[in-house]
């Protein structure tokens, strides 16, 4: 099986309502989110390719029109990172059969990750 995987980055603020008072993400707060796209096919394309890369620029500017710099609940109405995954991978599903995961990671340390 072929993997390739392409990096995006945007920064948005988000504030996590259902948790309970005084937990500090019940609070407005921001990171610089990346995001990273895998995608998978048993063969490679005719020109050598899983997909080509250049491919997934439709989803930086996705990314840049709705996301960069946005409060995410005006987007999204549970903004967590879990959501955040499924979201993108069910967006680029759409556009790319080869798409098999998405990862978003709030801080350096920390992400998650839909994989069906």
């Amino acid at each position: 099986m072929y993997r390739i995987a392409k990096e995006f980055q945007f920064s948005a603020s988000h504030n996590l309502t259902t948790l309970p008072d005084g937990h500090p993400c019940r609070r407005v707060h921001g990171h610089n989110y990346k995001l990273e796209v895998e995608l998978v096919a048993a063969e490679l394309n005719e020109h050598g390719f899983v997909r080509e890369y250049r491919d997934l620029d439709l989803l930086k500017t996705y990314i840049d029109e709705c996301f960069d710099h946005r409060h995410l609940n005006d987007v999204l109405d549970m903004p967590t990172s879990e959501v955040l995954a499924k979201h993108f991978y069910d967006w680029c599903k759409e556009r790319w059969d080869e798409v098999a995961a998405v990862r978003i990671s709030e801080t350096p340390k920390i992400w998650a990750e839909y994989r069906p």
